[in-house]
C-alpha cells in the first residue's frame, strides 16, 4: 500500500466510538493529574540550564556543573523500563504515586543543598522519580482510554512536553533573577501534591494480584550498561576525556559486555524486565527504532538552536527561549491534529511517515541558515521542524500500546520511551563532538589565534557574551564560523532522520481497539479496588 493510499484511508475511515459526557469529564480529571506529573518531569530536564552559572557560584562547584544535568539524565533513563515493568506487575497507580513522592523528595533536598555533591546526588533522586512520572502518565492513559480514542488525548501530553522544553529555561531564569535558584526545585512541591490528591481521589485501576518474581539480575546489568554508555557519550570529547582515551574505551567495552549479559539473562528470566519477545512484534520494533532516531535528531541537533540565536542573532539566553516558540507552535498544532485524526480514523501509520518527511525537510532548511538569515526565515524553518515532530512522537506511543497485550503495556511504553531517551543521549554526544571539532577549526581559520584567545580559547562556544563585546569586524568573523559549524551539525543529523523515515514504512497498521482495559463509569469505578 502506498503513502497516498494510506492517506486516502485516513480521510475516509469512519469514527466508531465516542465517550459519554461523564466518561469524558472523568478522563479530563485524570488527564489533568497525569499531565502535571509529565510536566514536572519534562520541565526539570531544562529548568536548571539558565540557573547553572548562579548555582555554580553559590555552591563553588564550577568543575562539576555538567553533573547536575547528567545525574538527572542517567537516573531518569535507567529507571524507565523498571517503572514500566513493575507497574505492569504491581499496579500503575501505586507506582505513579511512589514516583511523585520520590520526585518531590528529590526536589526538596535539591533546593536545600549546601554543596555541589549534595545537589548532584539529590538531582539523581529527582531523576529516578521523573522516570516513573514519564512512564506512568502514558501507561495509565493506556489503561483508561481505548487505542481508538487515545490519540486525541495523547496529543495533550505532546503539547505539555513541547511547552515544558521552552518554559524550563524561562522559568529557571525568572526564579534565579527574582527569587533564588532554589525555587526552581521548590516550585515542584505544590504542583506534585495537587497531582497526588487528584490521582488518589479519581483513579481506580484493578490489579491482578499474584506472586511475581522480580528480575533483579536483568535490572542490574541493564542499569550498568545504560549508565556506562550515557557516561561515555556524555564525557567523551570533553577536556580530559578524549574519545580514544583508555577510560572512555574501557567504559564502552564494559557497558557493551554488561548489555550482552543482560540479553542472555532476559532469555532465562521468568518475568524479564524487558521481554525480548516484544522485539518480534514488528510494530514495536519499528516504533522503537523510530523513537531512537527521533531522539537523536531532536535532542542532538535542535539543542543548538538557542546557541545559534544567541551568537548569530544576538539574543539573550531568556529571549532565545522565547524565539523558539515557532517550533513549539508547530508541535502543538500537529500534536492536536494528528491525535484527533488517529481517533477519528483509527489509522496511524501515515502520520509518522509524513512527520519524518517534514522533519527531514526542516533539518535541510536549518542546514541552510547563515550568518545573515533573518529571524523571520529562521522562525519558519523552526516551525517546519516542530510541525513534523508533532506528527510522530505521540502517535508512536499509541501504535506501541495498541500492538502489545495489556499485561505488557507499561513495559512496552517504557521501552519505546527508553529508546527515544537513549537516542537523545547519543545524538547530543555525537553531534556535540562534530560541533566542538568544527567550531574550533572554523574559528581558527576565520579569526586567528589573537581573537580566539580574547574570547576564551578552546571554550569559545560557552561565551556568547564575550563574542557580542568584540569589535564589529571580528564579531562578524566569529558569527560566520558559528553559522557554518551549525550547518554541519544539521547536515550530519539529516541521514538519521532519513533512516527513521524509511523505518516508518515497516510499521504494521493494526486496527485500533475501541474498548479500554477498564471502565470509567461511576458504578464500575466504585467496584474497583483503589490502590
Amino acid at each position: 500500500m502506498t503513502v497516498t493510499d494510506d492517506l486516502a484511508d485516513v480521510v475516509a475511515a469512519p469514527e466508531d466510538h465516542e465517550f459519554t459526557k461523564e466518561e469524558h469529564r472523568r478522563i479530563l480529571t485524570i488527564l489533568g493529574a497525569l499531565m502535571l506529573g509529565m510536566f514536572l518531569a519534562a520541565l526539570d530536564q531544562t529548568i536548571v540550564s539558565t540557573a547553572l552559572p548562579t548555582i555554580a557560584g553559590d555552591l563553588h562547584g564550577l568543575n562539576h556543573l555538567s553533573w547536575v544535568v547528567t545525574a538527572y539524565l542517567i537516573t531518569s533513563t535507567i529507571t524507565l523500563p523498571l517503572w514500566g515493568k513493575y507497574g505492569d506487575l504491581y499496579g500503575r497507580k501505586k507506582f505513579f504515586q511512589i514516583a511523585v513522592v520520590i520526585f518531590l523528595i528529590g526536589s526538596m533536598l535539591s533546593g536545600v543543598s549546601q554543596n555541589m555533591l549534595e545537589l548532584i546526588l539529590f538531582r539523581a533522586v529527582q531523576g529516578a522519580g521523573a522516570g516513573g512520572l514519564i512512564v506512568g502518565s502514558q501507561a495509565i492513559i493506556g489503561d483508561v482510554i481505548p487505542p481508538r480514542q487515545r490519540g486525541r488525548y495523547m496529543g495533550y501530553f505532546g503539547a505539555v512536553f513541547g511547552l515544558s522544553s521552552i518554559l524550563g529555561p524561562l522559568a529557571g531564569g525568572f526564579f534565579t533573577q527574582h527569587l533564588s535558584w532554589r525555587w526552581i526545585f521548590y516550585i515542584n512541591v505544590p504542583i506534585g501534591i495537587v497531582a497526588l490528591f487528584i490521582i488518589a481521589a479519581v483513579l481506580h485501576i484493578p490489579v491482578n494480584r499474584k506472586h511475581h518474581k522480580v528480575d533483579w539480575w536483568g535490572t542490574t546489568f541493564l542499569s550498568a550498561g545504560v549508565v556506562g554508555w550515557i557516561l561515555a557519550t556524555t564525557l567523551g570529547g570533553t577536556p580530559g576525556w578524549a574519545w580514544g582515551s583508555v577510560a572512555i574505551v574501557l567504559m564502552m567495552i564494559l557497558s557493551t559486555v554488561s548489555l550482552g549479559i543482560f540479553v542472555f539473562v532476559e532469555t532465562q528470566a521468568k518475568e524479564p524486565i524487558i521481554p525480548l519477545g516484544l522485539f518480534r512484534n514488528r510494530t514495536f520494533s519499528a516504533a522503537s527504532a523510530v523513537s531512537f532516531g527521533i531522539g537523536f535528531t531532536m535532542f542532538g541537533s535542535i539543542v543548538y538552536l538557542p546557541l545559534y540565536l544567541q551568537v548569530v542573532h544576538g539574543a539573550t539566553p531568556t529571549s532565545s527561549g522565547l524565539e523558539l516558540l515557532p517550533m513549539v507552535a508547530g508541535m502543538l498544532i500537529t500534536f492536536v491534529i494528528s491525535g484527533r485524526l488517529v481517533s477519528k480514523t483509527g489509522r496511524y501509520k501515515i502520520f509518522p511517515i509524513m512527520g519524518l518527511g517534514i522533519t527531514t525537510l526542516g533539518l535541510v532548511l536549518l542546514a541552510m541558515l547563515g550568518p545573515h538569515t533573518s529571524y523571520g526565515v529562521t522562525a519558519i524553518d523552526m516551525f517546519v521542524v516542530g510541525f513534523g515532530l508533532g506528527l510522530v512522537m505521540q502517535v508512536l506511543v499509541v501504535a506501541v500500546q495498541n500492538a502489545v497485550p495489556h499485561s505488557q503495556l507499561g513495559t512496552a511504553t517504557a521501552t519505546a520511551t527508553f529508546f527515544r531517551t537513549i537516542g537523545g543521549a547519543f545524538g547530543v554526544a555525537i553531534l556535540g563532538a562534530v560541533f566542538n571539532s568544527q567550531l574550533l577549526s572554523n574559528v581558527r581559520k576565520a579569526a586567528g589565534p589573537a581573537v580566539l584567545k580574547a574570547i576564551g580559547g578552546n571554550n569559545i562556544f560557552l561565551n556568547p557574551l564575550q563574542i557580542r563585546k568584540l569589535p564589529t569586524a571580528e564579531r562578524n568573523l566569529i558569527t560566520t564560523a558559528f553559522s557554518h559549524t551549525l550547518q554541519t551539525v544539521f547536515i550530519v543529523a539529516i541521514p538519521f532522520a532519513v533512516a527513521s523515515f524509511v523505518t516508518c514504512f515497516f510499521l504494521k497498521e493494526i486496527p485500533l481497539r475501541d474498548r479500554a482495559h477498564i471502565s470509567l463509569g461511576d458504578d464500575a469505578a466504585a467496584e474497583m479496588p483503589s490502590l
